[in-house]
């Protein structure tokens, strides 16, 4: 049989006699080359030991004169783990929220076949800041779409009156929904699709940002159409913000139609675009939607689907489940999200701070017009462009800025996204606007 010795904590931490804490970057990459699977491409040379403030990690860099050794540095982090940690790292009033909950209420966890009485404490707060009828809880963020697209379906079946395996649910080009195989179904990205299939059917897709399509489309299938499924600002295709009637024109064909008005805001909710949600900005309200990331507040992964309770509704006992969906500790996480999102006025910060950073950004492109194309974000969700040229390459920006104590990364390839906790300050954001403008510079 198989052993494993495992023992110490933290840095002291050994398994089979390794200890994590002396090992140096290389011998992380080595490791995770040998013994994981190689789904990511992690910057080179760096490893986050810990967090020292909401917005600053310290990171562990080779030794500049002994490669058997490392150095510690601190890191602003630009990317706040995809807006997972909208509330800041470690956020107190989570984090004592859960130390309580495990020392005095000891609930950690039961299943979905019994109650608890935080369910209702999140629920109340869920439904009450989206404004929704209901909401189910779900663990990761692609598990929100997943529910979402399978709640579609059902609605066009049994209250649309679509026959019978004939409905469509249509998404927009350039969207990332997730991993899951529905959602990679969804997807145009030829690198998330080969060898996959094959695909779930009854998807069609069309251009981001154009009525017109969507206006054809739905003139034209609109009796098999369940819904559209779409991000209110695509944040993996590189931070793509829609025109300002877009989704009012949206709502207005749905509607027209009967078709669901489907949201994913699990990037751009919990106040991350300068709203609460995304939708807010454009003058919608979904009929359905999904939420994740920051709803953990960066502790725990915590999602939900939030919609109208004809909507939601039509959900039955054991026709949809989940093992950690809204277990105790994750809905106190969950509840006190929304209270951290609600009391620090996470959404009018990321306005302000955002705005900063768009016109540093602005003012980086007009001192540079032959290397960046665009600036684009909403609050602080944002991005720049640079030109389709060799020497323009979004990986060394990433580079770059890291050895300028900036963590940020690049998306398809010439698109670099910033996009700090909320919780960031003023002369951070100078920080990380001047590793910007040094690294374009000297590109």
């Amino acid at each position: 049989m198989a052993e494993v010795l495992i023992d110490g904590y933290g840095d002291n931490l050994s398994v089979d006699g390794i200890k994590i804490g002396d090992l140096t970057p290389h011998e992380h990459e080595k490791i995770e080359k040998e013994k994981g699977g190689q789904n990511y491409s992690p910057l080179e040379n760096v490893v986050i030991s810990k967090v020292k403030d909401s917005s600053t990690l310290i990171a562990r860099k080779p030794h500049p004169d002994d490669i058997t050794k490392y150095i510690e540095e601190e890191i602003l982090d630009g990317l706040c783990c995809y807006s997972a940690v909208n509330q800041g790292q470690l956020n107190q009033t989570i984090v004592k929220a859960v130390i309580k909950h495990l020392e005095e209420e000891k609930l950690p966890t039961v299943p979905r076949s019994i109650r608890h009485k935080y369910m209702s404490a999140f629920l109340l707060s869920a439904t009450a800041i989206t404004g929704m009828d209901r909401v189910i809880p779900k663990v990761a963020g692609v598990e929100s779409w997943e529910l979402s697209f399978k709640i579609c379906r059902r609605w066009g079946y049994e209250v649309k009156g679509i026959p019978a395996n004939k409905a469509i649910v249509v998404g927009a080009t350039g969207n990332f929904h997730g991993r899951s195989l529905a959602a990679v179904s969804f997807s145009d990205d030829p690198d998330s699709k080969e060898n996959f299939g094959p695909f779930v059917p009854g998807i069609e897709l069309v251009p981001y940002n154009d009525v017109d399509a969507l206006r054809h489309l739905f003139e034209e299938k609109g009796e098999y159409i369940a819904a559209y499924m779409v991000e209110p600002i695509q944040g993996e295709a590189g931070v793509i913000v829609p025109d300002d009637d877009y989704f009012i024109k949206v709502s207005e064909l749905c509607k027209k139609h009967n078709i669901l008005l489907s949201m994913d805001e699990v990037q751009t909710g919990f106040g991350r675009t300068g709203r609460n949600f995304a939708h807010q900005l454009f003058g919608v309200v979904p009929d359905i939607m999904g939420c994740g990331k920051a709803a953990g507040g960066g502790i725990l992964p915590v999602s939900f689907v939030a919609g109208r309770d004809d909507v939601l509704g039509l959900l039955k006992p054991g026709s949809e489940g989940s093992t950690f969906g809204g277990y105790p500790l994750a809905s106190v996480v969950g509840t006190y999200a929304i209270k951290v999102m609600v009391d620090a006025n996470l959404a009018e910060k990321a306005e302000v701070r955002g705005a900063q950073l768009m016109n540093n950004l602005r003012d980086i492109q007009s001192h540079y017009p032959d290397k960046i194309k665009e600036v684009r974000g909403k609050g602080l969700l944002t991005a720049f462009e640079m030109f389709d040229e060799k020497s323009l390459d979004g990986h060394k920006v990433s580079v770059g800025l890291m050895d300028r104590g900036v963590y940020a990364k690049e998306t398809h390839r010439t698109t670099v996204r910033l996009a700090p906790a909320l919780t960031i300050e003023s002369e951070q954001i100078e920080l990380l606007s001047n590793a910007v403008k040094d690294v374009v510079a000297s590109l």
